[in-house]
């Protein structure tokens, strides 16, 4: 029996017997109730609250504009519609860069008024101190390395990262620091597999990929993405499951027809 069935609620020690047994870890992003509430029934491991909701529910370029209210707006509302899944929320772009006690407080405020379980923040090194600094006060962390997309000004572009033996060679040194900080688990994102299977077979710790290759631990996708909703985003690693999109539109022009035809409402759909 797998370790996801056994439970009745995912919980961080759940995902390392998860790595511990070789079972793989699905994970993919919500930000609303409705939705939350549809990937927490069907049995997802992990609903990562992404910054990625800058993106997908507020139509920005980048993940940057999105602020910390706005992320605890759509972590509680994610929260509301799960009983089962580890709920992580990223901390958004400058709300703990370079401060470690912002992003304490940032961190709190997420967990004092969303009721998430866990926060995810970007980078190595550089922020050690802000990932000390949280954990010590009791919450989990996830880390996030390889393309960090907070950072994308500073790469300039969000292709592969890590190719080169400097960059790998740091990316394999930040995911043990945070590993020994005492982060429960990293996301990596876009880098070569033969490097996520390095890290993730001399972690103890999971990995999580997106765009890393099947030997991560676990899997994620913004649920946009995967669900065929945004159809202008079309990497390697995106496997779509349904085309949501074309089937809305359909739906739509559906209701319209009926509309002007004078078939909606119907006799048996009036009081």
């Amino acid at each position: 029996m797998s370790v996801n069935k056994e439970v009745k609620k995912i919980t961080t020690h759940t995902l390392l017997k998860m790595k511990e047994s070789g079972e793989k870890i699905s994970m993919i992003t919500a930000y609303d109730f409705s939705f939350a509430k549809i990937f927490d029934d069907a049995g997802i491991d992990i609903i990562l609250v992404g910054d990625s909701a800058s993106n997908v529910m507020a139509g920005h370029e980048t993940t940057l504009p999105i602020t910390l209210e706005q992320m605890i707006y759509h972590a509680s509302s994610v929260v509301r519609g799960c009983h089962r899944s580890l709920i992580v929320v990223d901390l958004p772009f400058g709300s703990y860069q370079g401060n470690s006690k912002e992003a304490l407080n940032s961190t709190i405020r997420i967990m004092k008024e969303t009721g998430a379980h866990a926060i995810k923040l970007e980078g190595g090194e550089e922020v050690l101190e802000s990932v000390k600094r949280i954990l010590s006060s009791g919450v989990p962390v996830m880390g996030h390395l390889g393309l960090t997309p907070q950072s994308i000004y500073k790469f300039g572009t969000y292709t592969v990262r890590a190719k080169e033996e400097e960059e790998a060679e740091k990316l394999k040194r930040d995911a043990m620091l945070l590993q020994e900080a005492g982060c429960f688990a990293i996301v990596l994102e876009k880098i070569p597999a033969s490097l996520a299977k390095e890290v993730t077979e001399k972690l103890t710790i999971p990995t999580i990929g997106i765009g890393a290759g099947a030997d991560c631990d676990g899997q994620v996708l913004v649920m946009h993405d995967m669900l065929g909703i945004n159809t202008e985003f079309k990497p390697r690693f995106l496997r779509t499951y349904l085309n949501l999109h074309k089937d809305v539109t359909n739906a739509v022009h559906k209701y319209i027809d009926d509309i002007k035809s004078k078939n909606f409402p119907n006799e048996n759909e009036q009081y």
